[in-house]
């Protein structure tokens, strides 16, 4: 058995690692561009059908870029490769401006030379000397020279030497004026930015000076990012916040089904093709047919608004995961779970309904396999009463098919319920990861489908345990 998890935990971080790789080439190949036609001020970056053009806004929405890493090539990166021609070809053409009906393909070359600026500046300085080319050729010389300065107040020594050196030699190359001062300037710089990278150079920028490896590294270190809309927020910190949230609408319901599920499943399979078990096989179809969109909205109109729950005169609450601080943080213990009861009471059972129900016919679909074993038909000729073999013989042997449908969806607890949450106005995860989708926040996306393949890996490494620990026969070997 020892064997077996060791395998199965080294066999973790590498399904972990092509995971994220497929899923960043597949976030960062999607039609569009999370800053193309993004307006970057001082409230952060949203959503606008304006392009950016050469104004003061250009500078932010560089710097942007530059945070977020999305200035580099997203597997490998040749741009070091990059022959002159091609560099003066590009040049030419964004110097005769776009044609009619090309104003994509040309913002898309002018955002590309500029990313590729700082791996060609040798390139650039050469095609400086053609008089025509000149002005072209010094924008993206400059544009190649721009270093985001390491941020935050607890630098070390070393980031904030390196910082007052960028300053300076920005401030240098501002003040710049012709070519004989450009050529001064690289001549000055060209080894501390390694504007001509050797051999060896080239091969590590080819492999890591590219999105993936700057997002692995993060990764590697326990560090998701931060916000697109908001740098001073960080993901994790975020998703913090929501934990309360959406794992009590997540956890509690997948434990209340299990339980559930499992005991109406037996008593269908035992009462099989009687009034009960048409009934509720009945009950639980039309409950499964029954979309969440449907259930949530009638369940606020009909059973909440206007009613008390039954047999008091405690309203029903209808938005919200407690009731507002001013009145929360002065109710005491106790009272705060009764609270938060109360208010997750329709969230959960417009979560809950459908799961049980496709969750008890699986159930009974798998009791009624193993009541047809032969170790069940001996219990019965030893004269075991009907608790003993339903629960103890059939019941053990049936929960594992319920284990493995609900390890399986143990990835989708980050994922909350959006329609639920956003109908009963629960900040929690399914809203968040929403909004993230919405706004092309590749930091919460990412993460969001790495902690999901995480839980659901998971789910199914304890899924075997349990397997172990209900059937004697089953043993975890290598």
């Amino acid at each position: 058995m020892s064997r077996y998890l060791l395998k199965r935990l080294l066999l973790l971080p590498i399904t972990l690692f092509f995971i994220i790789l497929i899923n960043f080439v597949i976030v960062n190949l999607a039609p569009g561009d999370p800053t193309t036609y993004s307006d970057v001020g001082s409230g952060g970056a949203s959503r606008s059908d304006k392009q950016i053009n050469t104004n003061p806004s250009e500078d932010r929405y560089l710097q942007f870029r530059e945070f977020f890493g999305l200035t580099k090539p997203i597997l490998f990166n040749n741009w070091p490769q990059t022959r002159e021609e091609t560099v003066k070809e590009d040049l030419i053409t964004l110097s005769k401006g776009p044609k009619p009906g090309e104003g994509k393909q040309y913002d898309d070359l002018r955002i590309q030379l500029g990313d590729q600026a700082r791996y060609i500046m040798p390139k650039l300085l050469e095609l400086m000397e053609d008089p025509v080319l000149y002005p072209w050729a010094k924008r993206y010389f400059t544009r190649g020279a721009f270093r985001l300065p390491y941020p935050g107040y607890k630098l070390t020594q070393e980031q904030k030497e390196y910082n007052r050196k960028l300053e300076a030699d920005n401030n240098a190359l501002s003040q710049v004026k012709d070519l004989k001062g450009f050529q001064n300037w690289y001549a000055e710089n060209k080894a501390f930015y390694n504007f001509e990278p050797s051999t060896l150079d080239k091969a590590k920028i080819f492999f890591f000076e590219t999105r993936f490896m700057n997002y692995l590294k993060r990764v590697l270190t326990l560090d998701f990012g931060v916000l697109r809309n908001d740098a001073n927020k960080s993901v994790i910190g975020e998703v913090t916040k929501r934990l309360k949230y959406s794992l009590t609408l997540s956890l509690t319901p997948m434990l209340i089904t299990f339980v559930l599920s499992f005991f109406v499943g037996v008593l269908m399979a035992y009462t099989q093709n009687s009034l009960i078990d048409r009934g509720l096989n009945l009950f639980f179809l039309i409950l499964y047919a029954i979309p969440i969109f449907v259930v949530a909205p009638w369940l606020i109109e009909k059973v909440a608004l206007h009613h008390n729950f039954p047999f008091t005169d405690i309203p029903i609450p209808i938005s919200g995961f407690t009731s507002p601080d001013s009145i929360y943080n002065q109710l005491t213990t106790k009272e705060r779970l009764f609270d938060i009861i109360r208010h997750v009471f329709l969230p959960m059972t417009a979560i809950l309904y459908g799961s049980l129900a496709a969750q008890s016919r699986l159930s009974r679909t798998a009791v009624l396999e193993v009541m047809r074993k032969d170790f069940v038909r001996t219990a019965w000729v030893k004269g075991c009463s009907a608790p003993q073999v339903m629960l103890k013989h059939v019941g053990r042997n049936s929960a594992i098919t319920l284990i493995t449908s609900i390890a399986g969806s143990l990835g989708i607890v980050l994922g909350g319920s959006l329609i639920v949450e956003t109908l009963f106005e629960i900040d929690g995860f399914g809203k968040f990861f929403y909004d993230a989708i919405i706004n092309r926040d590749y930091n919460v996306v990412m993460f969001s489908a790495l902690a999901g393949s995480f839980l659901t890996l998971l789910g199914y490494l304890l899924s075997d345990l349990a397997y172990m620990a209900l059937d004697p026969r089953v043993t975890l070997y290598d």
